[in-house]
């Protein structure tokens, strides 16, 4: 047998033993965990008492009539059979659906079109202050903005008609019809919200690989059907995202209509949200509110649920 068939067949020698008392990768792991969980406890507390604390807390709540003055008495679901046979509580879910659709569909139309644009050829200095312009809206109150845009929607004296009077057009009761005053609230929620999904297309644009389009520009492709087959297919991901996020908050919209409409013309504009509240705070109904409160959790977490579901199809990752 040769040395190298010998040296081939000699065992290896073991390793040395850890010295006692030495920290091995297992006191690591632990260490490491309990940074981990030290960091998120702040965020866990605040989830449980903000978030989950007070879902469990409407639930109870919506099998009782409670007007804070007396004990609660039980209901059972006698709060929710009443919700299904309210005639306010069924038009405020139509018009929240209604408002959903249109909102989310005009948002994006809007954000996505503005950030194609900003991402064209332009200057950088220009690019910021357009950023900046069309997310400043998203900074200020709803409140405080719902106030200036009854003013500027005025059917007398606000600058809406004045300018639609400049080329021939009657003034329009914009927050007085039935037929203009969810318009009126779409706009104006819409002009506060669009920055954000604005903010968020000019970052996936921002991802998309330039080779990708100078590839497309080689075969052919120009103009709008880049932006079909090319841009949109590779922005599906922020789109999705942008898409989820309008949905939830136009579904919990509340300010605009109340301050502009307050729910009026009728029950045109009235939302679910204002239902709440009035129900709890106007009413002192806190259980009815409640079951409205969780029918409308439901209802989130039903529209979240189909979207991630229906993006499957649609969404489609680099």
């Amino acid at each position: 047998m040769t040395n190298t068939e010998i040296a081939t067949v000699r065992p290896s020698r073991p390793a040395p033993a850890p010295a006692a008392g030495a920290a091995g990768p297992p006191a690591r792991d632990r260490g490491t965990k309990l940074l981990a969980t030290l960091f998120l406890a702040p965020t866990i507390v605040g989830i449980v008492i903000f978030t989950v604390v007070p879902i469990v807390g409407s639930v109870v709540l919506s099998l009782f009539h409670w007007n804070v003055i007396d004990s609660p008495t039980w209901a059972g679901a006698a709060n929710y059979r009443e919700v299904f046979t309210d005639s306010t509580v069924l038009v405020s879910f139509r018009n929240t659906l209604v408002f959903m659709v249109l909102a989310v569909a005009l948002q994006l139309l809007i954000a996505l079109t503005l950030a194609l644009a900003v991402n064209g050829r332009m200057p950088v200095w220009l690019r910021s202050v357009f950023r900046s312009a069309f997310f400043f809206p998203l900074v200020l109150s709803a409140a405080s903005i719902s106030v200036v845009m009854k003013y500027l929607f005025n059917q007398d004296f606000g600058v809406v008609n004045w300018g639609l009077g400049l080329i021939g057009i009657a003034p329009v009761p914009w927050l007085t019809s039935e037929n203009s005053a969810m318009a009126a609230v779409i706009l104006v929620y819409v002009w506060q919200q669009f920055g954000f999904s604005f903010l968020l297309f000019v970052g996936g644009l921002n991802n998309i690989p330039k080779e990708i389009h100078e590839a497309a520009s080689l075969d052919g492709a120009t103009g709008l059907r880049k932006h079909l087959h090319v841009t949109l297919p590779l922005l599906s991901p922020t789109l999705l995202v942008a898409t989820v996020v309008g949905v939830i908050n136009a579904l919990q919209v509340f300010e605009q209509p109340y301050v502009l409409t307050n729910g009026g013309p009728g029950d045109s504009t009235r939302t679910v949200v204002m239902v709440i509240y009035e129900s709890a705070f106007e009413q002192l109904r806190f259980g009815e509110a409640s079951a409205v409160g969780v029918l409308l959790f439901v209802l989130i977490m039903a529209v979240t649920a189909l979207q991630f579901r229906l993006s499957r199809r649609f969404v489609h990752y680099q």
